[in-house]
């Protein structure tokens, strides 16, 4: 009996300390393993002996790099044979400029070349001497590139090149202010739109990959992209004593009537006294509104434009052996081709092998004439044009024009008086 009351007693014990006993948490000393801790700490070893080679290695690159860019050479042609303008006073036939203003680091020709040349325009035709703001006319360019970006599903050129005439486009839309109104330069002092464009070009890719196309959102932050760069473009300008819109101002302060202007350009690939398509990336907008005529006209147009007190937008291809900075130059050496032999044909050559491009607006805004041949005073941004006597401006000989340049924007009174079927 007793030994059956101890077997209870026990059982009853077991199952109280089953339903009653917990088990209890503590931090003890993490096991440590001798042989797996010697093994990482050798592979630590030659990751990090690995990544210092890779590092010598890298700056060993680097420098050879920096060392071959600082050493590269670029064919020039000598000036033997070339007489240029000794100063700029010997261009007589000349229109009103100011001074030349520097793009820096933008790939904004395009609006620097445009913008000067309606604030020549300007003062041809109403005599105000008005600074306009280039980068106004950029902030709503590239907001239009975007815009067509999204249209088009990505099939749409986003760069920062354009043409000339695209400052006219956009003035039409968005109007202008003067250049104290609006500079595009936060914090800094000179223009440099490299994390700009990058950071538009990534959103854009980042739409493209999810296929995400609302115009509305896209556009908005674009918009807050560029103002973080350039500013928050003005809605109103303070002018004379009056609030005006930027529209305002454009209409009727600066009074320039874009239907009064064309754009010519000399290619045989388009039918002669029509109008076609400047096929160029930076015609992002694919701009049908190109007036083609032959290059003896062509060029003609362009004396014509100087003579009588009037300046052009032109564009083209300034890689060549003689646009030399330095010398404020820009010409055809004989090497390249002889002067007799350049025509339209010379011409359409490069046009069709690529030697000639477009990458490059500028302002011609005089003309001398120097021996037997014409000489043009060009106002350029780019910087190869501060690295001579004459900062902001080169002296181009007619051969340049003829062969290397595609393409100008001028008023049309000076085209009628030689293209007789231009409307």
């Amino acid at each position: 009996m007793k030994s059956k009351f101890t077997f209870v007693f026990w059982m009853l014990a077991i199952f109280a300390m089953s339903v009653f006993a917990q088990n209890k948490a503590e931090y003890i000393p993490k096991t440590t393993d001798a042989i797996l801790d010697s093994l990482e700490k050798v592979s630590g070893e030659i990751t990090a002996k690995n990544d210092s080679i890779t590092a010598e290695i890298k700056k060993r690159q680097d420098e050879q790099k920096e060392t071959e860019k600082k050493e590269k050479k670029v064919l020039k042609s000598d000036l033997a044979g070339v007489v240029k303008p000794k100063s700029l006073e010997e261009f007589k036939q000349i229109a009103f400029y100011f001074p030349p203003v520097a793009q820096y680091l933008t790939g904004t020709c395009w609006c620097f070349s445009g913008t000067s040349y309606l604030e020549s325009e300007v003062e041809r035709l109403t005599q105000q001497k008005i600074k306009l703001s280039e980068m106004y006319t950029v902030y709503w360019e590239y907001v239009e590139k975007a815009r067509r970006f999204v249209t088009e599903r990505s099939k749409s050129v986003f760069d920062e090149g354009s043409e000339c005439n695209a400052v006219l486009r956009i003035m039409n839309q968005y109007g202008a202010v003067p250049a104290e109104a609006y500079t595009g330069l936060v914090g800094v002092q000179m223009h440099n739109h490299t994390l700009l464009v990058k950071e538009v070009k990534d959103y854009l890719e980042y739409c493209k990959m999810n296929n995400y196309w609302d115009e509305e959102t896209v556009i908005a932050s674009i918009k807050i992209i560029l103002s973080k760069h350039l500013g928050v473009p003005p809605t109103t300008i303070g002018w004379n004593g009056k609030m005006l819109t930027p529209i305002e101002f454009y209409k009727n302060v600066l009074k320039i009537n874009s239907n009064d202007y064309v754009d010519l350009m000399s290619t045989t690939s388009a039918p002669f006294y029509e109008y076609a398509e400047f096929k160029v990336p930076d015609n992002w907008w694919h701009d049908k509104n190109y007036y083609n005529i032959p290059l003896d006209k062509w060029y003609a147009v362009i004396k014509q434009a100087i003579g009588n007190g009037m300046s052009v937008a032109i564009g083209g291809d300034v890689s060549e052996a003689g646009y030399i900075g330095k010398e404020d130059v820009g010409f055809i050496p004989d090497f390249d081709i002889p002067y007799a032999y350049i025509n339209q044909d010379s011409r359409e050559f490069r046009i069709e092998n690529a030697t000639t491009e477009d990458d490059h607006g500028l302002h011609l805004v005089g003309m001398a004439k120097v021996g037997k041949y014409d000489w043009f005073l060009i106002k350029d941004s780019g910087r190869s044009s501060r690295y001579g006597q004459f900062k902001g401006f080169y002296l181009w000989r007619e051969d340049f024009v003829k062969l290397k340049m595609l393409s100008f924007t001028v008023h049309k009174d000076a085209a009628k008086a030689i293209i007789t079927q231009l409307k």
